[in-house]
């Protein structure tokens, strides 16, 4: 065949062994073409079924009976020594491939796929990534999507990556129909097309004429991979003819059907298959989703609204009628008023715009128009809930435990049977309790895919609760997962011993300090004991070479969030400790050094540090382990150093400051004696504005600190309302930066507390006796009217409201 075009069609399809193949061209994924291939199978009876599909499927066909196989489903093929390249054909329910191979199953008549096998597919696929120079994952390469090399259906026949042009054949057929929109087109003349008792084969013919003359026109369509696949295609028909004298059947993309017509000599179909590049292959079947067949594939065949086409094909009688029937209980579960007669009249007005458009049935675009006015007051928002859940959904197809697979997804199998975890394709939250067994091997499970690059689940902030007890997990299965579970399978044959081999890799592997200690929480909250030697190992190595503060600020907090699971998870943390501690004495060491000569970007980056390692030293000090517990004054002394030293910027000695009087180790008249020494005239105005931000900014509580003590406010109001003209607006982007970042309420109460003047709040400030907003005394009375709330909100017995009156008498006031 060669270069040679496509003349004419030289037989046409007749039935079984009278005229040769019977040629089956069909749309992938189309209902419609289902419907008629099951017709003609059941007219032509043929002795064998062959189908567009990878050969090296052939021993995976009698699945398709197994009473656990659901579509929608995928064949998998992947490299065997580099499993992240691979390929997908999706078969759904209304496929023509799986009509098919189940209609053979069903009569007990031998199947067969007849493309071109998977192991040239994906070894072109590695060929032009090499010649490319791409540095994109294989998984993300032209055939890792793909459902078999460049295949197509009508109206489908752009292989993404190709540097071919290529013809949309369906779009020249219905633009030649007058139509200009070619999805259109196929619905009306397929897709609504009910099975009559005529010639089952008629739609066939009339189709195969029409891609006979456009390939005479366009010839192979401008990609020459099509003419080596069909080389194939025509060998396995003719070596199935000189085997079955019943006759055979082939289903194929319609875009094939001439050229497989088309005579041949066996010698010049061979030429075009020698010296094709193989890789070593395994093939599955996979679970499949509707979302994941609405996204273009590697042949292109993806289409819009897997949903709509699932129903068309599961209710051919009075498919509209249902539809808005679906549409209403979707809405009315949404809590939308939708009533049988919105139902009734949305119907009406989808077969008056089918009437008044031309279109022998109402489509999808039509029932959409009727939804959107009657059942959606015109709205999009609803519409777009009925576009996710119906017209494209979210089925997730199942396969038999009996299907290959590799060790490491045979051992996720059985865990997510065991954890109850069953795969969804819809996304949901999981709420996860640390403190019960089987919610703690689940978070180990999710903990340990993500460390393998399985994102089956994210994590998510829980809601009501900030325990370290509490885990919340956002779970979405993807086809795509199965690919990663074959790549993640050269690390083990166990998700245990998968993770635990992957986590060595990375620690080895690890560019910074950081990355090391992020490791080490990960193999914690994972649950990886074997892991971590190695992890701590070269985290003390690293550690000891590292003299950069910032990398060992950055490492530390990871480092000790790490120590807080030890308690909820029984995981022995005593090594981390150690390590933490250690790096934690070198912080403190070389900090104060490192804060002489910044500028204010380096000085803001500083303070973020300083901040990281407060909050990690509090953590460390109520650790209790042996030796940590001095930790918490080496580090109150290292701040009093950074808020006393000049050298310092401003904007750490304000921090400083202001983590030493929430610790109590100032209390407020010093801290009010140092603000107002920076704020004295003789302190340029950046370097005061700087100190400012330190100690009220960055979203610690610095507005509520202001709102609560006159005197901190009165000394910034005082020095604000001073600054000289020149200097003001040098200070005023970092002011409006500082008290941008404070509530809008805290905003407001400032500024009524400036409007007003020191001294002229009332309330409790008034009649307060130092403090303001506090009383000289408690108040009984107002203690005693929280404690019904409290004792309500903590779940307290009224034996212990004693207890609460005992603590709020030091407070109310």
């Amino acid at each position: 065949m060669g270069g040679n075009q496509v003349t004419a069609v030289e037989r046409p399809v007749g039935r079984a062994a009278e005229a040769g193949p019977v040629l089956l061209g069909v749309r992938h994924h189309g209902p419609g073409s289902a419907r008629a291939v099951r017709a003609a199978l059941e007219e032509t009876r043929p002795g064998i079924v062959l189908i567009e599909g990878p050969p090296e499927a052939d021993a995976l066909i009698p699945l398709a009976a197994d009473e656990e196989m659901r579509p929608p489903v995928a064949l998998l093929a992947h490299a065997v020594d580099e499993p992240g390249r691979s390929a997908f054909w999706p078969l759904a329910e209304f496929s023509p491939e799986w009509v098919a191979l189940r209609w053979a199953l069903e009569q007990g008549v031998p199947a067969r796929f007849i493309d071109l096998p998977a192991t040239h597919t994906l070894a072109w696929g590695r060929q032009e990534d090499e010649a490319a120079g791409e540095g994109e994952s294989p998984l993300d390469a032209e055939t890792a999507d793909g459902e078999g090399e460049g295949d197509d259906g009508p109206g489908h026949d752009t292989a993404p990556g190709s540097a071919d042009v290529r013809i949309d054949p369906l779009g020249v057929l219905a633009e030649t129909a007058g139509y200009d929109d070619p999805e259109r087109w196929w619905e009306d003349v397929v897709e609504h097309r009910g099975v009559g008792e005529g010639d089952a084969l008629a739609p066939f013919t009339a189709l195969e004429e029409a891609m006979a003359a456009l390939r005479e026109t366009y010839g192979s369509g401008g990609h020459d991979r099509d003419l080596v696949r069909e080389a194939y295609m025509r060998l396995q028909v003719r070596a199935a003819q000189r085997e079955f004298e019943d006759g055979v059947a082939v289903v194929c993309g319609a875009w094939h059907v001439p050229a497989l017509r088309h005579r041949t000599t066996v010698a010049a179909d061979k030429a075009l298959l020698k010296g094709l590049p193989k890789v070593k292959t395994d093939m599955t079947w996979v679970p499949w989703t509707h979302r994941r067949l609405s996204r273009t594939s590697g042949y292109g065949a993806g289409i819009d609204s897997p949903g709509w086409y699932g129903h068309l094909f599961s209710a051919p009688d009075r498919p509209v009628e249902r539809w808005m029937t679906k549409v209403a209980g979707l809405l009315r579960e949404e809590d939308r008023i939708v009533s049988s007669a919105h139902v009734i009249e949305a119907v009406r007005l989808a077969e008056t715009l089918a009437a008044m458009r031309g279109r022998p049935l109402p489509g999808l675009s039509e029932t959409t128009d009727a939804v959107r006015a009657v059942m959606c007051e015109g709205s999009d928002v609803p519409l777009a809930l009925v576009r996710d859940r119906l017209v494209v959904g979210d089925v997730l197809g199942e396969v038999p435990s009996t299907a290959p697979a590799v060790p490491l997804q045979r051992d996720l199998a059985r865990l997510q049977r065991r954890l109850r975890l069953k795969p969804e394709a819809l996304e949901r939250e999981l709420e996860l309790d640390l403190r019960k067994e089987t919610d703690s091997a689940r978070s180990r499970l999710l903990h340990r895919l993500r460390l393998l690059g399985i994102a089956w689940g994210e994590p998510a902030a829980s809601r009501g609760s900030t325990g370290t007890f509490r885990e919340t997990w956002r779970l979405r299965w993807e086809p795509e997962l199965s690919v990663r579970v074959a790549e993640a399978g050269v690390w083990g044959t166990t998700v245990l011993s998968a993770a635990t081999a992957k986590a060595g890799a990375d620690a080895v592997a690890a560019e910074g300090l950081a990355d090391v200690t992020a490791l080490a929480e990960r193999c914690l909250l994972a649950g990886l004991p074997d892991a971590l030697p190695t992890v701590m190992r070269i985290l003390a190595d690293r550690a000891a070479l590292d003299t950069d503060v910032g990398h060992l600020a950055q490492a530390l907090p990871a480092l000790v969030r790490s120590l807080r699971y030890g308690d909820v998870r029984g995981t022995d943390t005593e090594a981390l400790g150690e390590v933490a501690a250690g790096l934690a004495e070198r912080v403190f060491v070389g900090l104060p050094p490192a804060c002489a000569g910044l500028d204010a970007d380096a000085a803001e980056e500083i303070r973020r540090h300083v901040d990281a390692v407060h909050g990690a030293v509090a953590l460390l000090g109520d650790t209790p382990a042996a030796g940590h517990g001095h930790l918490r004054a080496r580090w109150q002394s290292v701040l009093r150093v950074l808020a006393g030293r000049d050298t310092a910027p401003g904007v750490i000695r304000g921090r400083a400051v202001r983590l030493l009087l929430d610790d109590g180790e100032l209390t407020q008249d010093e801290a009010a004696r140092l603000m107002g020494l920076v704020l004295s005239p003789g302190t340029p105005p950046a370097d005061a504005a700087a100190w400012i931000e330190g100690f009220v900014g960055g979203g610690s509580g610095g507005g509520m600190l202001l709102v609560h003590d006159e005197g901190l406010l009165g000394l910034v109001d005082a020095w604000l309302t001073g600054v000289p003209a020149e200097a003001f607006t040098d200070v005023l982007p970092l002011l409006r930066r500082t008290f941008s970042a404070y509530e809008p309420g805290v905003r407001r109460t400032l500024g009524e507390l400036v409007r007003r003047g020191p001294g002229a709040r009332g309330g409790a400030a008034a009649a307060g006796t130092g403090l303001p907003g506090f009383a000289a005394e408690p108040d009984p009375a107002r203690a005693d009217a929280v404690l019904p709330v409290l004792r309500l909100l903590l779940g307290m017995d009224e034996e212990d409201e004693e207890d609460i009156e005992k603590n709020l008498m030091g407070v109310a006031g």
